[in-house]
């Protein structure tokens, strides 16, 4: 595994976070254990979750599976940087109780004791924001943040979903409070088929010192080879994938990207990966695998090196918005 600072942080974090969401809906607790045995044992260090993940009535219960692993002892907790996040309404039937969601003081504290007794562990290394709450000003926020610092019950803050102009509202407030270190990562929708964060959230990172964590970088499934696992009998597209191929123009695009990759006798899914690993400011994608096979598919794409030539292919396929902001201002 390779490793790298996360943003402007002394932090040191592994190229792959561990995505758990489907642990709990998809995989089970005993095979959601050996695929974090299997991500630790290969070097992933980075585990992301979120209080909501379990989804409807089992909201909460991914973050369950993580601290009955974390019990099972061996240094398991020790040797994770464990990521969690908080905004999204936590009742079962989706009726919260005013200032039981979002990013209140009141919310953020209730929810960060909620999560640490799931995750059965005293404190949270990266605690995220899981969107943007405009009725909250980051003065509050922050404030919330300090004291859960100065409690020893958190230890960076990060955000997700954040436009640029947040990024900097957010870090520009920290700096006028003194003593907070502010944002030090985002996580956002960034892959090759969406590559809109390159217009402004990208560019805010950077510039505030923010380890990117791009989430889905197979877009859904679309990037890892679908079409041609759909042409050999294999799983077909669901969801997001599945409603992209409907339309000819992407459907035309995808046979591109794969027709590309096979020419250089490389795996869609890994090189999809491998792409985002050269792409400037990112720390390293989120892969959520639902079995052991996935997660070893995703391991092989931190060594696999992208020729110029197909980098270039990949652009073309693929291009993107351009620089920020000659993109959108000429």
């Amino acid at each position: 595994m390779k490793y790298t600072q996360l943003g402007r942080t002394g932090l040191k974090v592994s190229r792959l976070v561990l995505g758990t969401m489907n642990f709990g809906p998809q995989t089970d607790e005993t095979d959601s254990h050996a695929i974090m045995d299997a991500a630790l044992g290969a070097g992933i260090n980075v585990f992301d979750t979120a209080n909501v993940y379990g989804w409807g009535e089992n909201k909460g219960r991914t973050e369950e599976i993580i601290g009955s692993w974390f019990a099972k002892g061996g240094g398991r907790r020790d040797k994770v940087v464990l990521a969690t996040k908080v905004y999204g309404n936590m009742a079962a039937d989706g009726e919260a109780w005013p200032n039981h969601d979002k990013l209140s003081a009141l919310n953020i504290r209730r929810a960060v004791d909620a999560s640490l007794k799931r995750l059965g562990t005293d404190h949270i290394d990266l605690y995220q924001f899981h969107h943007v709450d405009r009725s909250t000003g980051f003065e509050e926020i922050w404030q919330a943040v300090d004291a859960l610092v100065q409690q020893g019950k958190i230890l960076y803050a990060g955000s997700s979903n954040f436009p640029g102009y947040k990024i900097a509202q957010a870090n520009e407030t920290a700096a006028r409070r003194g003593g907070t270190i502010g944002l030090v990562s985002e996580q956002c929708l960034y892959n090759l088929a969406e590559r809109r964060a390159e217009m402004e959230v990208i560019p805010a990172a950077q510039e505030y010192g923010l380890g990117v964590i791009p989430w889905s970088p197979l877009h859904g499934g679309l990037l890892g080879g679908v079409i041609k696992k759909q042409a050999e009998g294999g799983r077909r597209a669901s969801g997001r994938a599945a409603d992209s191929l409907a339309d000819t123009r992407t459907r035309a695009q995808i046979q591109a990207y794969e027709d590309l990759l096979e020419k250089h006798g490389t795996e869609p899914g890994e090189a999809a990966l491998a792409w985002l690993l050269t792409r400037p400011g990112v720390t390293g994608p989120i892969v959520g695998p639902r079995t052991a096979e996935q997660l070893e598919s995703a391991l092989r794409a931190v060594d696999l090196e992208l020729s110029e030539e197909l980098l270039t292919g990949l652009d073309e396929v693929f291009p993107g918005p351009g620089p920020s902001p000659e993109a959108f201002a000429w």
